[in-house]
């Protein structure tokens, strides 16, 4: 694993509706203050369809908030890695495999959901996701490469 000087890390976030748009603002925050704007648009997207998956596997047909064992509400957090060639974005959630595990669908043309996993795909050099010993939940990674504007 490559050497990463520049990290910064969000979180720990309810996953409700509100999240995308938190971690939307993170990476434009965080990047920003990097210089590493170039990626910014395709990371803002990914951060946003990730966080977005989690949300949805936290929350029933309905639109009511899962919650665990103990009765607390699902968390996510995010985290950033750089080495001023590449950026990493990753999404950390507390949800077990059954409620979240990462699946590419390749969605319709009419269909409304399904493209999110597919995007992340041909936006990124590489992403991938994992279970973590130790850890209920699952780790989504994607690595960009940024151009570092010096600044």
């Amino acid at each position: 694993m490559p050497d990463w000087p520049l990290t910064s890390y969000l979180g720990p976030l309810g996953a409700l509706p509100t999240a995308p748009r938190l971690a939307r603002g993170f990476v434009v925050q965080v990047l920003t203050s990097w210089g590493l704007t170039e990626s910014l648009d395709v990371l803002e997207l990914i951060a946003s369809e990730l966080a977005t998956n989690v949300v949805r596997a936290a929350t029933d047909a309905d639109g009511i908030p899962r919650y665990d064992f103990d009765g607390r509400l699902h968390l996510m957090w995010l985290r950033l890695l750089s080495d001023k060639d590449k950026v990493m974005l990753e999404v950390w959630d507390d949800l077990p495999e059954t409620l979240g595990a990462p699946v590419t669908r390749h969605a319709r043309d009419d269909d409304e959901t399904g493209r999110g996993l597919d995007m992340v795909e041909m936006l990124t050099d590489d992403w991938g996701w994992e279970t973590v010993p130790g850890w209920t939940g699952k780790r989504v990674w994607a690595i960009v490469s940024a151009k570092y504007e010096d600044q």
